[in-house]
């Protein structure tokens, strides 16, 4: 049975009920959902937490779905185990206060062993084995009663396997799973009975896990861990949500061994066994890597699909990682021509079945992925040069009874500056019979992490406990925003905040956080920057510096108190949004707008957007794209702009559901997140600019006043921003841009047309100029080497010159070292040591003849005397080698151990 028609009989079985009742089939979310908690969505219960949590209403009792996931912790797992996946579908059926234990238990069991003729999976009763937490008595009774199973073929876990919590206070209960077993091949024999409260580790392979089903009954409060939390009582609603991982299911009906043989992943194998010439089962190593081709691969393009770019932080970060071990684990198979376009199609086409955004959206996906590619294969070579240096110097020092270890500075530096994986640096060093610090290396990599996460903390709106703010949530409800309504209104204080804290007043200049029942200001989000404004009081107002909704629902302003005392418990306050700013904010996101309209207009419908910001009179718009613009392009795209400005097009939203919305040809802006269930839909010209937002925006295009596009430039790989100013300010902008024009005029005493051509000429006379100089000064430098030729030291009957040259840069000093070593007696050994020191940095240059060779010198020992002195470092060949340095202040030194080096020979 394939996967699809897995899921599909997942979906009918809940869709056609009629014992319980019929489920809501709810789509799979993005990947990205708005929680700040989560970097993905990991479980298929993730889109629904606000109904469990009691934040949102459900609209519906009853809900199935199969959910795309992604999990990050156990990347480094993924392929040497049957369990870990990066990407991966989780069915789930979900009861909000419905129906409870009974119902799963029935529907759960009915599908799992139903025959294939009636719509089931038909597996073997005689191999399924029910789970319940071991305190869990009335799982035990009604597992008996619903299958008729005997006591001792149903299993007694404790907390770590069988009871559920999100890890903070809130819902959490008991589970039951269904395990399969996959006979002894897979594990030694056991007893279900005589099996204590965790799973053993030899059973894990055997006792495969398939279905997980939550019984969320308990309100949990003081969670330490995962294992030690205190029940304050129970939930008023009872839920129910489980988990069926649809890979697992895939390999156990599809008679597979492992995920990443089902039929939705193994093509890519087969992919991979044609390009490297490997069989997949001939070599455990080898297969590890197939398999870590297989999911990365997969995840690379399902988090794609969902508006993740490679970056350096975060998901990028994460999808970054992805496409290149599935590159280089290619690479490590022997195949070393690009390997993504090769292997991403094969995923597509299986996945697209299901995802036929990942067919209609392929030109997008192939773009970023095959650009991240590129740029990691130049990642490589550069990086492989770096690694040579480094272990280079290892070898050398060993020589002197140094240690064969590369410093952790050196492989984290690999990684953090080249993007060169540590797991590629330990291989390489390997090969080259040598180990690296990985104590050292982690350490660093820890304290990068701390330093980030510190960084995180410090952003607006990031504090790392939010449950103050939910605190506030759950007390009064969500915040009445009325920011597309009014710039004014009465609004009454719910709480007053400092560093995350409650306080009872905020004083004259001091910052803190105010939380109102309602508010007509504007709430960073969507690419737009927050309204500002100010808050008045009774003796006194606040200035308004930034409003955010660190959870979801409540808008928090962050304010600086400019004239009396804030107390807590003030009456009433009048919230007011300064005019000016929302204007020029309307007319930016509005420009936003027609700018991404005139961009696909002019590149085509690829180029979509992935980012934006905007605030008042600016605007900047981030869209895939592998090449800059040329000047034509973004002349064209500003004039197109401006066209739709004086076409005075209408500008309009209205509410619909998501998938209306994508029906309808609205645009999503790619790593933003949407409400199931509405959302709202801006409209420019009607299709000619229509995009899911939730922005203020004026009423028609006119009103924008003018977009002038101010540059365009890389922000990434596969990656490129387009800038401009838009109203007053952008009429500022041409204002300045005239003035610059007309004072260049004056001092070139030119018109204005012709000023490119006077300035073009100016330019090119200045170029003239400085190549007769370079050539005055390199016939300077030349005239000298014959002077330093004739006064060569006689060091043991070897010529050594060792010069200094101020002012030369490496290009200079290389051509005077050639020039003297030249000049001396061919038959005589000489040695050349020139240092150059320009702009605070030191250039070293050594060349030796053939007699000096053939007495057992060398230019790499030259510079290996000199780098020290010089805080550098360098390299080359018996003949002719030179390297580089920062410290200017012991050239004198360095010149004195070049004689030594050669006395000491």
């Amino acid at each position: 049975m394939d996967t699809a028609e897995i899921r599909r009989r997942f979906v009918a079985h809940f869709e056609k009920n009629t014992s319980i009742g019929g489920h809501t089939a709810v789509p799979s979310a993005s990947l990205l959902l708005d929680d700040p908690n989560l970097l993905f969505v990991n479980a298929g219960m993730v889109p629904f937490k606000p109904f469990f949590l009691g934040q949102e209403t459900p609209p519906y009792p009853r809900a199935a779905s199969v959910q795309k996931c992604i999990r990050t912790p156990d990347i480094e797992d993924v392929g040497k185990t049957t369990r870990h996946g990066t990407f991966f579908e989780m069915c789930g059926n979900f009861s909000f206060g419905d129906y409870f234990k009974e119902g799963a238990i029935e529907l759960a069991w009915d599908l799992v062993t139903k025959p294939l003729a009636d719509g089931g999976w038909g597996l073997e009763e005689s191999r399924l084995y029910p789970s319940v937490y071991a305190d869990d008595a009335e799982a035990l009774a009604l597992w008996r009663k619903v299958t008729g199973l005997p006591e001792e073929r149903i299993l007694r876990l404790g907390k770590r396997e069988n009871y559920w919590s999100m890890g903070v206070p809130g819902p959490g209960g008991p589970c039951s799973e269904i395990l399969y077993d996959r006979g002894a091949a897979y594990g030694p024999d056991f007893d279900a009975a005589s099996l204590g409260p965790d799973m053993p580790v030899p059973l894990e392979d055997r006792l495969l896990e398939i279905w997980n089903l939550v019984f969320m009954q308990d309100e949990l409060s003081a969670v330490r861990s995962k294992e030690d939390f205190d029940i304050a009582g129970s939930l008023p609603a009872k839920n129910i949500d489980t988990g069926m991982g649809l890979e697992r299911v895939a390999f156990l009906l599809q008679g597979r061994e492992n995920m990443y043989e089902i039929d939705v992943m193994f093509p890519v194998i087969e992919r991979a066994e044609l390009l490297t010439g490997k069989k997949y089962g001939a070599d455990r190593d080898d297969d590890v890597r197939f398999r870590v081709v297989a999911d990365h691969v997969r995840s690379s393009l399902m988090l794609i699909s969902d508006g993740v770019k490679p970056g350096n932080e975060g998901r990028g970060y994460v999808l970054r990682r992805l496409l290149r071990r599935a590159v280089r684990n290619l690479r490590l198979l022997g195949y070393q021509d690009p390997a993504l376009p090769e292997l991403m199609p094969i995923s597509r086409d299986k996945m697209g079945e299901t995802y036929t955004e990942l067919v209609t959206d392929w030109d997008r996906i192939s773009q970023v992925a095959f650009a991240e590619e590129d740029a990691f294969r130049k990642t490589l070579e550069a990086g492989t040069q770096i690694f040579d240096l480094a272990a280079g110097d290892v070898k050398a020092k060993i020589e002197d009874g140094g240690s064969p270890v590369l410093p952790g500075a050196q492989a984290f530096k690999l990684h953090d500056t080249y993007g060169f994986p540590i797991d590629l640096t330990l291989e390489m060093a390997a090969e080259a019979g040598l180990t690296v610090d990985e104590g050292g290396f982690r350490q660093l990599m820890a304290e990068q992490r701390e330093r980030a996460k510190a960084d995180a903390k410090a952003k607006k709106g990031q504090h790392a406990d939010l449950s103050v703010y939910r605190g506030i949530l759950d007390d009064n409800g969500p915040t009445e925003w009325l920011a597309y309504e009014t710039l004014e209104t009465e609004s009454r204080p719910l709480a007053l905040l400092k560093e995350g804290a409650g306080v009872s007043v905020l004083t004259d200049g001091e910052v803190g956080e105010l939380v109102l029942d309602r508010t007509p200001f504007y709430a960073e989000s969507g690419g737009q920057a927050a309204d500002a404004g100010v808050i008045e009081f009774e003796g006194g107002k606040l200035e308004v510096l930034d409003v955010q909704r660190p959870v979801r629902g409540l808008v928090v302003h962050q304010v600086r108190v400019v004239d009396g005392e804030l107390p807590a418990d003030a009456r009433l306050l009048h919230a007011k949004v300064d005019p000016e700013w929302r204007t020029g904010a309307r007319q930016a996101h509005s420009g936003t707008h027609v700018v991404h309209a005139a961009l696909r207009e002019v590149l085509g419908p690829t180029a979509l957007q992935s980012g934006s910001y905007n605030r008042p009179g600016y605007l900047r718009l981030d869209f895939g794209w592998l090449t800059a613009l040329a000047p034509e392009q973004l002349k064209d795209i500003e004039q197109v702009a401006n066209n739709a400005l004086r076409a005075d097009l209408p500008v309009g939203w209205q509410y619909m559901t998501l998938s209306e919305a994508k029906e309808w040809g609205a645009l999503a802006l790619f790593g933003e997140t949407y409400d199931n269930t509405k959302v709202r839909v801006v409209e420019i010209g009607g299709p000619w600019s229509r995009e899911l937002c939730g922005g203020t925006h004026v009423e028609h295009s006119s009103q924008i006043g003018t977009i002038v596009v101010t540059g365009e430039s890389s922000v990434g790989s596969g990656n490129r921003r387009i800038e401009a100013f838009t109203g007053v300010e952008g009429f500022a902008y041409l204002a300045r841009e005239r003035d610059v024009v007309a004072e260049l005029t004056g001092l070139l005493k030119t018109q204005p047309d012709d000023l490119v051509g006077r300035v073009g000429d100016l330019v090119e006379r200045l170029k003239q100029t400085e190549k007769e100089l370079d050539k005055l000064r390199m016939g300077q430098l030349l005239a000298a080497g014959g002077d330093l030729a004739a006064g060569a030291a006689d060091i043991g009957g070897v010529k050594v010159v060792a010069h200094r040259v101020d002012g030369a840069a490496a290009g200079d000093v290389r051509t005077l070292a050639l020039d003297v070593r030249g000049r001396l007696p061919g038959d005589t050994p000489g040695v050349v040591v020139v240092i150059g020191a320009a702009e605070g940095k030191v250039s070293v240059v050594a060349a030796l003849n053939q007699a000096a060779q053939d007495r057992g010198l060398s230019a790499n020992d030259m510079v290996r005397a000199v780098a020290p002195y010089v805080d550098g470092r360098g390299g080359g060949k018996a003949d002719v080698a030179q390297g580089g340095g920062t410290d200017v202040t012991r050239i004198d030194e360095a010149l004195a151990a070049v004689t030594a080096a050669v006395a000491n020979a």
